[in-house]
């Protein structure tokens, strides 16, 4: 235990976690419950291919709540190992990660009796190929599944609460993770929604964006923030990357919903109408066909939400790691991001 001003703290380090591979990306996860004032610091550090010890990173100060810190990521932090890219660790060029350790930093206000609870933390490690194309998979035809998710449309709230993050239609990341939690039957209670208007459409949007908010980037889309915000409300929640639909389908056969980033130009996603830089939907099913049935938030009403879209497609947009811009610049695709989250 420790004290800064203001608050006492108590740190919890993790030991080396070894890789078989040269890492060259790190995406942290925690779950955590933090009572009103109180919050977290999540860093980490690395040892090198070349046997160097990085400095300790901050990936976040985070807190459930707004009522004292604002949750935010750390931007500014960039050095001959590593940079800090909102909510992923970078190796610098020519650098890889051989082991990384975890630091969690609890706090609490000064006499308070709150205390902050860690209950898991991890991270995921990868080296992704630059790669264009995407070998999609054949279908499994077994047979079509669906999920009973809720369904929510970001686009109602369409310049409405533009303090987080610009407004509804910035809020593909909340609105999907929104859709999962309350599919596990979790989520805000009717106090918590309180502060919102009585005739608020999907108030608990709202309130997911308000507390996944990251007051540097200044948007709803840091994904651990998105977990954290799900493990906040009674699930256990990470940020990983899967493989392919085969593995994808797995889940979802097993009642798991699945939340993917995709990135495509309007016209490579048959059915969209639309194209993204980075979004998040949730995929609640398969076709006899082995099309993709998702929750796609991007929509002005509940019954536009559900969409199929082409498998091939699909998975090109999501696995990807390059792709070319309208203009044709060279932009990063997702790799293969998901958000499990579960009970």
């Amino acid at each position: 235990m420790g004290t800064v001003t203001g608050y006492e703290y108590g740190h919890w380090t993790s030991e080396p976690h070894m890789l078989d591979f040269g890492a060259t990306e790190l995406i942290a996860s925690w779950n955590a419950r933090t009572p009103e004032g109180t919050w977290l610091r999540f860093e980490v550090a690395a040892r090198t291919g070349d046997g160097e010890h990085t400095r300790w990173y901050v990936l976040a100060d985070w807190a459930y709540g707004d009522d004292g810190i604002r949750r935010a990521s750390v931007p500014g932090q960039r050095d001959a190992h590593a940079s800090v890219d909102v909510d992923t660790l970078v190796a610098a060029p020519g650098v890889t990660f051989v082991s990384y350790r975890l630091r969690v930093t609890l706090h609490r206000p000064d006499g308070s009796q709150a205390t902050p609870t860690l209950m898991a933390a991890g991270a995921m490690a990868s080296r992704m190929p630059e790669r264009f194309e995407v070998a999609t998979h054949e279908p499994e035809l077994d047979g079509g599944i669906e999920l009973a998710v809720p369904r929510f449309a970001q686009n109602v709230h369409r310049g409405r609460f533009v303090e987080y993050g610009g407004g509804g239609e910035h809020w593909c990341s909340p609105a999907a993770t929104e859709m999962v939690v309350e599919y596990w039957g979790k989520g805000p209670s009717k106090r918590e929604l309180s502060w919102l208007p009585s005739d608020c459409p999907y108030p608990s949007v709202v309130h997911a964006a308000r507390h996944t908010y990251d007051y540097a980037y200044q948007g709803t889309g840091n994904w651990p923030f998105n977990t954290a915000y799900a493990a906040a409300h009674g699930l256990r929640a990470r940020v990983t990357r899967l493989p392919g639909l085969a593995e994808l389908r797995r889940h979802v056969a097993g009642g798991f919903p699945v939340i993917t980033s995709l990135s495509f130009r309007r016209g490579e996603l048959d059915g969209a109408g639309y194209g993204s830089a980075g979004h998040l939907m949730v995929v609640t099913g398969f076709t006899a066909d082995g099309d993709v049935i998702v929750n796609d938030p991007a929509c002005e009403t509940t019954d536009a939400v559900r969409r199929v879209y082409p498998r091939a497609q699909f998975e090109t947009a999501w696995q990807r790691t390059r792709r070319h811009d309208a203009v044709g610049r060279v932009r990063p695709g997702p790799g293969g991001i998901v958000y499990l989250i579960t009970p």
